[in-house]
């Protein structure tokens, strides 16, 4: 079940649609004897390199939001540590206080990078109130319950670690891979498998069966269309639509803070 899904996200509506038009641009081009010898090479330049450049760097924008959230999680797990560890005696109100400050923080990130860019500004401003509630907890639950200049100095480089993260988390979120290569990419998928309908026409003679031609533009489609679905579903890394996507589980952070 879970390989039929993957495939169904790379093989889509727009999947089918360009591979009929494919399909029949190679009949017309079989019934009217319109044939051409054109160039494979034109492929590779104007779809394969683009694309896989594309997915390139959305694969690596994945991985480094991956890094970058990892740093929010671990900053933050250091702080309740730091909370639970460091005073003297323990403050049970402190540690719940410090916990459910994390864990806003971590369901305000998902629900600032799986919203629309629209709505950003309002889930940024309330990311940073969080932020300056974790300033405070640290001034106030922490320095004046005993905990050295020292330590509050490095509680508060945790919570500086933790903007910086957040920061570039969201300008991953915010600027993708350039848009006119996509743009570019794109139209050519769209163009290129209807384009070569000739080209197609031109290999009936090495086939026994007439129908044999079709697998051609249907296989040069599919590989092209599903090849620029994966860079598509790359390109945003929070949308919770690829099998790819980085899923923010505030509430398994919170649950498993204390192991």
């Amino acid at each position: 079940m879970n390989s039929l899904k993957q495939l169904l996200i790379i093989l889509n509506l727009k999947t089918l649609i360009i591979t009929g038009l494919a399909i029949i641009s190679t009949y017309l081009c079989i019934t009217f004897d319109i044939t051409a010898d054109f160039p494979l090479t034109l492929i590779a330049t104007a779809v394969v390199f683009p694309i896989v450049f594309s997915i390139s760097g959305a694969y690596k924008r994945r991985e480094d939001a991956l890094t970058k959230y990892s740093s929010i999680k671990s900053h933050g797990r250091a702080l309740y540590f730091a909370t639970r560890d460091w005073l003297e005696p323990a403050n049970l109100e402190a540690l719940e206080n410090v916990k459910t400050l994390l864990g806003e923080v971590l369901a305000g990130c998902r629900k600032m990078f799986t919203e629309s860019l629209k709505n950003m500004p309002a889930n940024e401003e309330e990311i940073y109130k969080v932020f300056s509630k974790l300033s405070i907890f640290i001034k106030n639950d922490l320095r004046q319950n005993g905990l050295s200049s020292g330590e509050v100095s490095r509680c508060n480089q945790f919570l500086s670690k933790m903007l910086l993260a957040f920061e570039d988390v969201k300008h991953i979120y915010q600027y993708r891979t350039p848009r006119t290569l996509a743009a570019f990419s794109d139209f050519f998928v769209t163009i290129l498998p209807i384009v070569y309908g000739p080209y197609f026409a031109s290999l009936v003679a090495d086939y026994s069966n007439v129908t044999l031609v079709y697998v051609m533009p249907v296989l040069f489609a599919m590989v092209l269309v599903s090849l620029d679905n994966i860079q598509s579903h790359l390109e945003n890394p929070f949308d919770q639509v690829g099998e790819d996507d980085i899923l923010i589980n505030a509430e398994k952070f919170v649950a498993r803070l204390e192991l």
